[in-house]
């Protein structure tokens, strides 16, 4: 197996734009990938374009009627059938939909395939993390779900046990919907409380179908969640479910849009916090997968100051050359961010929170705090169908 790091990237992905007033600006992508270039990360890691998902891998998630309902509003957006969850406000049709939704899904099935196949150890895809995207719908700007894909092209070249790990702010209701019946898939999402946030699912009593009891475990966190209370919910819950389901294969979402700046969510974590998780991740992918973890992007609408920074930092953990917290960000790149946005750029890899600190589970657990009162709620829901002590 290779331990050189995938980045999977082609510059047509940038052209997933549901246009000019729509919170999900593709500058974001562009920005990532100039931004991982600045810091040489590029030179750490193989660049790769894989192929758009064909019809035949999107059917491993897609329903045939909504593949083609998607095709017809790409040629023409007009048209675009609402039932299917397109030409909304949260979903516009545009031309050319199908064809790039279909490129960014195939660069999550392309690293996973070259994660099982041993072709890199990590592989990163940061324009996925599409997982709002239904059988059958569009939803919360995703029109396929790549990384739902990616854990079918998995399962189909013959893993047993794939783990699901979800950080974004919103519920990862897409991927555990369509794995919500199948043992196979652990799916685990810690999100902002559905009470206030789309898509209002992710409560901790959702924890998989009567044939797959457990399979699924959902962290509901208060709003105004900060940097020390989210890193301690991620470990009260996430390594003690891994090292029970034993994945074979790590997949996660890492959406910016936790983060205090961001103008669509309720939580208040730094760029610091989610540079901790993700560090976290690649550790649990090492302790519990054989060290094979595919990360993918999602959610973060604080374009310029928020999302180039967590992902580059993503791509840096994965390559083996994390950027510390503490590195000044090249001139070069933060003059591109002002000609093409007009937006002064970030300074420094930090929010000037580093290092988190936080208090691990077994520090005690305060039944008048609500952060440990969503943390105990999804581990009664779950950890007694696992075997496990609540």
């Amino acid at each position: 197996m290779s331990g050189r790091a995938q980045l999977m990237w082609d510059e047509a992905v940038t052209g997933y734009d549901f246009g000019p007033e729509h919170p999900m600006d593709p500058v974001r992508l562009a920005l990532t990938r100039s931004l991982v270039g600045a810091l040489g990360l590029d030179r750490e890691v193989d660049v790769v374009a894989a192929r758009a998902a064909g019809e035949s891998t999107l059917r491993l998630v897609h329903r045939e009627d909504y593949i083609d309902a998607v095709k017809a509003a790409s040629a023409d957006p007009g048209a675009a059938d609402v039932s299917y969850g397109l030409g909304t406000v949260d979903d516009p049709a545009f031309a050319g939909m199908h064809e790039v939704s279909s490129l960014i899904a195939g660069q999550s099935v392309g690293a996973a395939e070259a994660v099982w196949r041993g072709d890199a150890l990590h592989a990163v895809n940061f324009a996925g993390g599409l997982h709002h995207a239904m059988p059958g719908a569009a939803s919360g700007f995703c029109v396929y779900n790549d990384a739902a894909l990616a854990i079918a092209r998995l399962l189909e070249l013959g893993a047993e046990r794939v783990a699901y790990v979800d950080v974004d702010v919103h519920h990862g209701d897409g991927v555990q919907a369509a794995f919500w019946e199948d043992p196979r898939v652990l799916t685990v999402s810690l999100h902002e409380h559905p009470r206030t946030l789309f898509p209002q699912t992710g409560w901790p009593e959702e924890t998989g179908a009567d044939c797959a009891e457990g399979s699924a475990v959902n962290v509901a966190l208060p709003a105004g969640t900060g940097d020390a209370g989210w890193v301690r919910a991620f470990h009260a819950v996430v390594p003690e479910v891994l090292a029970d389901f034993r994945p074979q294969v790590l997949v996660t979402q890492h959406g910016a849009d936790t983060h205090f700046e961001d103008p669509l969510a309720h939580l208040a974590v730094s760029l610091d916090a989610q540079r901790a998780v993700q560090v976290a991740c690649h550790e649990l992918a090492h302790e519990y997968a054989g060290g094979r973890w595919v990360a993918l992007g999602g959610g973060g609408y604080a374009v310029v100051d928020v999302v180039p920074r967590s992902w580059a930092h993503l791509v840096g953990i994965a390559a083996g050359r994390p950027v510390a917290p503490e590195t000044v960000i090249p001139e070069g790149w933060r003059q591109q961010v002002f000609a093409r946005t007009r937006q002064l750029g970030p300074i420094r890899m930090t929010d000037g929170r580093w290092p988190v600190g936080w208090a691990p589970w077994d520090a005690g657990y305060d039944p008048a705090d609500r952060l440990d009162q969503a943390v105990v709620a999804a581990r009664r829901a779950v950890f007694p169908l696992r075997g496990l002590l609540a």
